[in-house]
């Protein structure tokens, strides 16, 4: 007791200090907060840090826990509270050494950008500090814009496969590693139409990002005002300062997960255990140390891991050798400033110059506005490599030639601004695919070491279907697009070919010609009450299973097909007791005691997959999350969006499922720019402490 007292006291103190510090650069009376029927904050401040401390103190009411969890991780302390489970990564967020990175670097932000991240560690601090019974672990607070910006580089080093690479020297499969194309397991949509396509004097944009409906990458919905010239309603994870996807009055943009090749791995000639030689050179691997912490019988003991840093980047030893990993996600700390200045531009012009700042890592990009620009573009940080090299596989860490340390420019990277189509669209495939054929890029203008997709997917193949269809589409058209779940034929799983299901005859398999048959017949469409579409949904689960058999064809053949059919046959006899199941008896949208059928597979539009539930069910975990629909006429922004669960992650708030509904029928929720519009949906109006 005397211990937890001390520890409080030392709390205070700590968050004392840190109020008397950052509150200055903020004014709580000029920040309020206005819930409309739905929970969402419009947060209004005099300035963008006013408004950025509104968003931490909104964000932290209605989810503490995750933004907590969030910085715990980013900052290399998250195994103080999870133990054994945190120590991954905890043990990655030191090998980067974003601390380091970030102390170094910091001097590279604008004054201006320092302020928005003091106003939302304060509003983070403040929150703290009057709620004191729900903070995880003392030692994170006081918060402060070197620990957000810590975090930040977890992120982005995680987004470009980088954790993955870890794992692999860590498990010593380095040696084999080659870069994969991406399976399903993610999956985002954009889609921009300019008044070519639409035919009146509009621009739409869908935000349509698949995301793990709960936990640190989530989306959380929000409308910042300052001022200072913000307006903006958008979504943004736990612990961001600002909106990361949405629209202003003026534009508005989305992301999806792009895979152009973003981080490499380089095997080092090693002398002896701590001497490795490049270019006949002798260098010194130098030695360093991560604190990780499991616990035992209730107290937290520390364990230390080495690693190394090399003129590549951080190393890891294992049974073959020595790895470095490089990626320029590393490099620089500006993502978070580039992302806030994305949510301030006006014009196309403006946004394309916040863009040159190349800080993103990665991330496809589509834009729209109400001077009837659409844009795309395949984002990213991509180093300018030695085409004599494979960089696809692991590299020589012997020679100063694979030691990239310059990029290509945003001008240098596949886009396409206002084509005459009217349209651009990506679906985490190739960018050479991103509007009418005529119009793409072309990947021979690309060097082959940049190694970006070549490939389509389902959701690909069926968006291109669908805008190319009709010389025009109007707002309805673009709903009923960007909410399609049908199937296309053939399938295009980018990862996996499994088409000879439909060239099986059911009566050469009679213990399994029923299941044959009712995905054979069915019109592909993922809907809850699909018969057709609950039996292909359990044979896609049991297919996983056989995946890593398939070797590098990566093709279903009939007698392994048959064999799912049979998994998948049991599993409904099982479970269900019959082998005519809806997608709705399988699949469900779970939020505390809610539980709904719901619509989607992996791949189609509206993509949607889980793990897991109980009685043979499965629980929707990633896919559609946040949706938003954005409509630029010349004056005026229309602004529609809806979440799969609700605005609070809190079980006793009212707005913890209470958008499961909407989400399920497709139905969206406006939200306006304008006050006085505000104000006649505010169900709380109030200010921060």
């Amino acid at each position: 007791m005397n211990n937890y007292k001390r520890t409080h006291n030392r709390l205070v103190i700590l968050f004392s200090f840190t109020l008397g510090v950052l509150h200055s650069q903020v004014n709580l009376k000029d920040i309020e907060i206005i819930r409309d029927s739905y929970g969402v904050p419009h947060i209004y401040g005099k300035t963008d840090a006013d408004t950025a401390y509104g968003l931490a103190w909104a964000h932290a009411e209605d989810n503490f826990y995750t933004i907590q969890k969030a910085y715990l991780a980013g900052n290399g302390i998250i195994s103080q509270l999870n133990g054994k489970k945190g120590i991954g990564a905890d043990f990655v967020a030191q090998f980067i050494q974003s601390a380091e990175t970030v102390d170094r670097l910091y001097h590279t932000l604008s004054n201006e950008f320092k302020a928005i991240m003091s106003g939302y560690a304060a509003g983070l601090n403040s929150y703290a500090k009057h709620h004191s019974d729900e903070v995880l672990i003392p030692s994170l607070f006081p918060v402060t814009p070197k620990k957000m910006l810590i975090y930040s580089q977890l992120q982005l080093f995680a987004s470009n496969q980088g954790d993955m690479i870890v794992e692999a020297i860590y498990k010593n499969r380095v040696d084999q590693y080659e870069k994969p194309i991406q399976e399903d397991i993610h999956g985002s949509n954009l889609i921009a139409l300019s008044s070519l396509k639409t035919k009146i004097n509009e621009s739409f944009l869908t935000i349509n990002t698949h995301q793990p409906l709960e936990g640190p990458t989530s989306w959380y919905e929000a409308h910042l005002v300052s001022e200072e010239g913000t307006n903006i309603i958008g979504a943004t994870f736990p612990g961001a300062p600002c909106i990361l996807t949405g629209a202003n009055e003026y534009l508005g943009w989305t992301h999806t997960v792009n895979y152009p090749d973003k981080i490499d791995v380089y095997q080092l000639e090693m002398k002896n255990k701590t001497t490795y030689i490049v270019d006949r050179e002798e260098h010194q691997l130098e030695k360093k140390k991560a604190k990780m912490f499991i616990r035992l019988l209730g107290i937290r003991i520390p364990i230390f891991k080495t690693f190394y840093q090399s003129i590549y980047g951080p190393a890891l030893k294992n049974k073959s050798g020595v790895f470095a990993i490089r990626t320029p996600s590393t490099t620089n700390i500006n993502a978070l400033e580039q992302w806030w200045r994305m949510n301030k531009a006006r014009s196309f012009s403006e946004f394309y110059s916040i863009l040159e700042w190349n800080a993103l890592p990665g991330y496809n990009i589509g834009y729209a506005d109400r001077n009837d620009t659409i844009f795309y573009i395949s984002n990213g940080k991509i180093p300018r490599r030695d085409p004599n090299y494979n960089w696809q596989k692991t590299l020589p860490g012997n020679t100063k030639k694979t030691l990239w340390d310059s990029y290509y420019t945003t001008q240098e990277l596949p886009q396409v601004v206002a084509p005459q189509a009217g349209y651009v669209y990506n679906a985490n495939h190739s960018p050479f695919y991103s509007t009418d054929p005529d119009e793409n890029p072309s990947s021979n203008d690309y060097a082959k070491a940049m190694n970006y997709e070549t490939y389509n997917n389902n959701r690909s193949t069926r968006l291109f279907d669908l805008l190319s269809e009709k010389d025009s589409l109007s707002y309805a058209d673009f709903k009923r697009i960007k909410y399609d779940h049908t199937l296309p034929t053939p399938l295009n799983y980018n990862f996996v070919d499994f088409n000879a299901l439909y060239e099986m005859m059911p009566n050469d398999y009679p213990d399994v010609a029923d299941l044959l048959k009712a995905i054979q017949n069915w019109d592909r469409v993922a809907s809850t009450d699909s018969y057709g579409a609950g039996a292909f949904a359990v044979l896609y689960y049991m297919l996983g299973k056989y995946y890593p058999r398939l070797g590098p064809s990566k093709t279903f053949n009939p007698l392994l097909i048959y064999t799912c059919l049979k998994d998948a046959k049991n599993h409904m006899l099982k479970y269900f007791g019959t082998t005519r199941i809806r997608l709705g008896d399988f699949q469900k949208l779970v939020r505390g005691d809610k539980e709904l059928p719901i619509f989607g597979l992996p791949d189609v539009v509206t993509a949607m997959r889980g793990n897991p539930y109980k009685n043979g069910q499965i629980k929707i975990n990633h896919g559609e999350s946040y949706i938003a629909i954005i409509r630029f006429e010349k004056t005026k922004t229309s602004y529609e969006s809806v979440i799969s669960y609700g605005n609070s992650a809190r079980p006793d708030s009212p707005h913890y499922t209470d958008q499961m509904e909407m989400f399920q029928n497709f139905q969206l929720k406006t939200i306006p720019f304008d006050r006085k519009e505000v104000l006649k949906n505010a169900s709380k109006i109030y200010r921060p402490k």
